[in-house]
């Protein structure tokens, strides 16, 4: 199971779709990440990021949302309870 959090683009480079790539902020965190599937990707977008590649880019909204899940996680607060299954 993965488990992925949006990052925002901070700074894209190049401007060939096939080698364009951004500097990502995860909370802190930078990595470089490939655009090859996001060419609608803008600096300030937020993205969510698989193996290197951005693969979908996310309305600002449902990424403050995730980011905010993230958070009550992290700091060990339920924000929601799990679904469960019965094994009756």
């Amino acid at each position: 199971m993965c488990l992925t959090v949006p990052g925002r683009i901070l700074r894209i480079e190049a401007a060939d779709p096939e080698i364009r790539s951004a500097e990502v902020d995860f909370g802190g965190a930078h990595r470089q990440v490939s655009l090859l599937y996001t060419p609608d990707a803008t600096v300030g977008s937020y993205v969510i990021v698989h193996a290197g590649f951005a693969t979908e880019v996310l309305p600002e909204d449902e990424a403050r949302e995730a980011l905010e899940y993230v958070r009550q996680l992290s700091a060990g607060e339920a924000a929601r309870p799990l679904a469960t299954t019965d094994h009756t």
